[in-house]
């Protein structure tokens, strides 16, 4: 397959990165937002709980929206892409982003801001699946796709660093809707990029089989209904929480049974199965579930607890910053070392240390917050890489495109999954607003609810490296080398 980075009807592959600078920038800009979004938002928690008189409940679904919608729409607007073209799904996605950003600036009541942030979050789930495809289609040349990748990656691991930082200093001068604003011109960016260094897909290759909308929307219910049930249970709406509960279930039931026997599903649930990718989804899974975790909780444990300024707070997440951008060159070196399957899973065990570290001592002093930032971010960047990898290398070479969107997807399912047990968690031992200026006798309880809550989630990422490794001793020795391993070195090592 050759492709240009200009539309037309016949397409010469770039030779060099730079041929593709606007198609790269684009798509380097939809990871951006991806990854900026809620890590940025995290910072500014507590100051949209004081001006909007939040609850914990309704502070938790200001983020948790987000990921829901994202992680519940991937897999449909991914097949979507498929059948009407990657470009084209990605423009409207892009288009939506910029008009949900800008809705930011007429919300007054959390409820409004909760509807922004589960619209911005159909805009992603809309963008993300085909960007990665979009940024392997620009080359034939094999070197260069693994470059393109990885310029795209690290734009989105740049957004997640820096934007707790960025947060802080921005609420320390202006008002907190700023920072969500701030996704209409980067979204404005990656339309135009995309829009004029990315080819229109060819009718010969996009698929031809229908998009099975009943598996989406019974995912799609089985995802939303698991969080919103822990949430109907602190508030004490039994029948509704029971309801919710059996529903979910349902769905689940009858996601499986429809894509066990649809035509053309939309998840071959036999692909999940595989050793190699179920292990590395359960990995990835519990990077996502520990890192937004942790970013939450302290986040909630600086302000609200120890009364830290936003700006003070945000200096105070930078060893996670100088971890996540300089341990990118240490994952290949490790990968090379230990192998591919034990890097994931030691990666994986290493958040779960790091999150332990901070539920037990986090109380202690700032030192031990330093800590587990350190460990989890040094865990979710290896696992970030050789999680994925792992993947992709346990799926057909016509199915690395599912492979991405379930990586995806289950980083912001765990991702969702975390801030709501976090926030299930406080609401019950503490209930009530969130302030950045809490009595000591809230503060201290907040503390004590924050220690429980972190011991909860460590529980959870633990089960989940636990079944990683177990689907990962089922995996066979290959007896063969395959094309599709040293790309995924290459990766690793640059990423």
């Amino acid at each position: 397959m050759s492709v240009t980075t200009t539309p037309s009807t016949t397409r010469t592959a770039p030779r060099r990165l730079r041929d593709a600078w606007l198609a790269l920038a684009g798509l380097s800009a939809v990871f951006l937002f991806e990854m900026l979004d809620n890590s940025v938002l995290n910072v500014a928690l507590p100051t949209i709980a004081h001006d909007l008189r939040a609850s914990t409940t309704a502070l938790q679904w200001v983020s948790g929206a987000y990921s829901v919608a994202f992680g519940g729409l991937m897999l449909l607007f991914g097949a979507v892409a498929d059948r009407s073209g990657r470009r084209r799904t990605m423009l409207v996605g892009l288009t939506v982003l910029a008009v949900a950003s800008a809705l930011t600036l007429a919300v007054d009541s959390v409820g409004e801001l909760i509807a922004v942030r589960a619209l911005m979050g159909i805009a992603a789930a809309m963008t993300t699946p085909g960007s990665m495809a979009l940024a392997f289609r620009l080359f034939d040349d094999e070197d260069l796709r693994v470059r393109a990748l990885t310029v795209v990656s690290t734009a989105g691991l740049v957004g997640l660093a820096l934007g707790p930082t960025i947060g802080g200093f921005v609420l320390a001068v202006a008002p907190w809707q700023v920072l969500l604003v701030a996704d209409a011109p980067i979204a404005v960016i990656a339309l135009a990029g995309i829009r004029a260094g990315i080819a229109v897909d060819r009718p010969d290759e996009l698929h031809r089989a229908p998009v099975d909308v009943p598996g989406a929307v019974l995912g799609t219910l089985g995802v939303v209904g698991l969080l919103v049930t822990p949430t109907l249970v602190v508030d004490g709406s039994a029948w509704s929480a029971w309801s919710t509960g059996v529903g979910t279930v349902l769905a689940a039931a009858g996601f499986v049974i429809r894509e066990r026997t649809a035509r053309h599903p939309l998840l071959d649930l036999r692909l999940v199965g595989r050793p190699l990718v179920a292990s590395g989804l359960a990995y990835k899974a519990a990077a996502g579930l520990a890192t937004s975790a942790l970013s939450f909780m302290v986040t909630l444990q600086l302000q609200s607890a120890w009364g830290w300024p936003p700006a003070l707070a945000a200096v105070g997440t930078l060893p996670q910053v100088v971890v996540l951008l300089a341990g990118g060159r240490f994952v290949g070196p490790v990968v090379r070392r230990i192998g591919l399957g034990r890097a994931a899973w030691a990666s994986a065990a290493t958040v779960v240390v790091g999150l332990a570290v901070f539920s037990g001592l986090g109380r202690s002093g700032y030192p031990f917050v330093v800590v587990a930032l350190v460990l989890v971010a040094a865990g979710m960047r290896v696992a970030g890489a050789v999680a994925g990898a792992s993947v992709l290398s346990g799926l057909p070479e016509d199915r690395t495109s599912v492979g991405a969107a379930l990586v995806d997807t289950s980083s912001e399912i765990a991702t969702a999954v975390g801030v709501a047990v976090v926030g299930t968690v406080l609401a019950t031992l503490v209930g009530g607003a969130l302030t950045t200026h809490a009595d000591p006798a809230r503060a201290a309880a907040l503390g004590d609810a924050i220690a429980v809550a972190g011991v909860v989630v460590t529980g959870l990422a633990a089960v989940l490296v636990g079944l990683g490794l177990i689907g990962a001793r089922r995996t066979p020795t290959p007896t063969t080398t395959t094309t599709t391993t040293p790309p995924i070195t290459q990766e690793t090592d640059r990423v």
